[in-house]
């Protein structure tokens, strides 16, 4: 019985619940009532017989030892009603009715004051001693005929029965029908829930505002939702951020190591290439933990102080590779001697790496890289000779995988995924500072803002 209850839906736990907790209220309720009605009708009997009883002891005259009173005719069956009247053992009066009920009258002469019932013919029987001057003298039986009253009982017995079945099945239906519209929100956000995948994570239950029990689960679980999508992104943002940061990194160590396997070379070359394979590394570490500082919660980076010339050096060295392949010449303006940065060293240089990254893929053949100090910001600035970026793209090229008109309808990876400039703002952001896109007439020029190292 358990198992069996326990493998029934939650609706048709509840249709039980319902149709049991209903049914034992309408079987209560049929119950009493009909005990009520029965106790009542069979009261009203007896205190008719009781006042039949009395209304003949009144009416009954004695004179001179003679006992006399109205003589009443017709069958008990047609008047409903009939009395006897015995005096000293004696049939004083008698009315013409079944033998059955006149045996059951007689018995009672003599007895103490009480009721019968015959069943057989539906009638009820009242006994009660008659006195004379103190002595009894006789018994007087008064009889009602119990048909119409059976009848009664058994009707309303019937009907309540009836009235409660039919009820019962109405409750059923209707709250068959009630918990369908009630837990049609729940159904639909089951068959939702179980479509949903990490491509769709706008998806919601969006059942409007809460207004029950329903509606306020299903505001929670979208808040959840959000929730989880907000995390979900950041994985997904982080993946990919370390996956774009890696690959020059990556790419480097793959070129030195073809280099050094093309043929045989001398301990000194292969000892330059290990070291630059092992700052190539240091590279990938460091691009780690930036990316990882820059996840957190709190979205900051740790402050610092870093030479701005070396800053410039190490982004150059870092996109050497991708420079060359494009055919593209990185100059650098030397900046102010003793220009000082306000971060790390290594988090200036990934600020800064995928916005020249982003100029070495568009470029035609020229990348301008500059410093100056504007008040308490460094401005790095990245300039480029290629198609430059449409009015109404200058935010959208922040966003991630966002990609400008500049990179083509071919989704040529050559010309990046989108990334770079989104990660180098967040970079920059947590770094209390900013990556700008500045207006000129020809090409790109974008503009690093971070805080001077005091």
């Amino acid at each position: 019985m358990k198992r069996w209850f326990a493998r029934m839906g939650v609706r048709d736990r509840l249709l039980l619940a319902v149709l049991v907790t209903v049914a034992a209220a309408l079987v209560s309720m049929t119950v009493v009532f009909n005990f009520v009605l029965v106790t009542s009708l069979d009261a009203d009997v007896d205190q008719r017989l009781q006042a039949m009883a009395t209304d003949t002891s009144r009416s009954i005259r004695i004179s001179e030892g003679q006992v006399s009173l109205p003589r009443p005719s017709g069958d008990i069956k047609e008047l409903g009603s009939q009395v006897w009247v015995f005096v000293s053992g004696y049939t004083v009066t008698a009315p013409s009715v079944d033998p059955a009920v006149s045996d059951a009258a007689r018995q009672l002469d003599g007895q103490e004051a009480q009721f019968v019932d015959v069943s057989e013919q539906e009638v009820r029987l009242y006994g009660v001693p008659l006195y004379f001057e103190g002595e009894r003298i006789g018994t007087i039986v008064t009889g009602l005929s119990t048909s119409s009253y059976l009848q009664t009982k058994n009707v309303t017995l019937l009907g309540t029965v009836t009235f409660t079945a039919v009820l019962l099945i109405i409750v059923g239906f209707a709250g068959r029908w009630l918990l369908n519209s009630a837990f049609r929100p729940v159904v639909r956000m089951t068959a939702e829930a179980e479509a949903w995948s990490t491509e769709d994570l706008d998806r919601r239950f969006d059942l409007g505002p809460p207004h029950d029990e329903l509606t306020q689960l299903a505001s929670t679980l979208d808040g959840m939702l959000d929730r989880l999508a907000a995390s979900l992104r950041r994985e997904q943002r982080f993946s990919a951020e370390v996956s774009h940061q890696l690959r020059t990194p990556v790419a480097k160590i793959k070129a030195e190591a073809e280099l050094a396997l093309r043929r045989e070379r001398s301990s000194d070359y292969y000892h330059e290439a290990l070291e630059s394979v092992q700052r190539s590394a240091d590279q990938m570490a460091r691009t780690v933990e930036a990316l990882m500082a820059a996840s957190r919660k709190d979205g900051t980076l740790a402050r610092g102080r870093a030479d701005v010339w070396q800053v410039l050096a190490d982004v150059v060295s870092s996109i050497g590779v991708l420079a060359d392949q494009n055919s593209v010449e990185v100059r650098v303006r030397p900046p102010a001697r003793d220009l000082r940065v306000g971060v790390e060293r290594d988090i200036a240089a990934q600020i800064l790496q995928p916005v020249l990254e982003n100029a070495c893929r568009f470029a035609k053949s020229d990348v301008l890289l500059s410093a100056t100090r504007e008040g308490t910001e460094i401005h790095f600035v990245v300039e480029d000779d290629g198609p430059g970026v449409m009015d109404e793209e200058r935010e959208k090229i922040f966003e991630p995988g966002v990609r400008g008109s500049a990179a083509g309808n071919g989704g040529d990876p050559s010309r990046g995924m989108g990334l770079g400039l989104p990660l180098a703002r967040r970079l920059a952001r947590a770094a209390s500072g900013d990556v700008e896109l500045a207006t000129v007439e020809r090409g790109a020029r974008f503009v690093v803002r971070l805080p001077t190292g005091r």
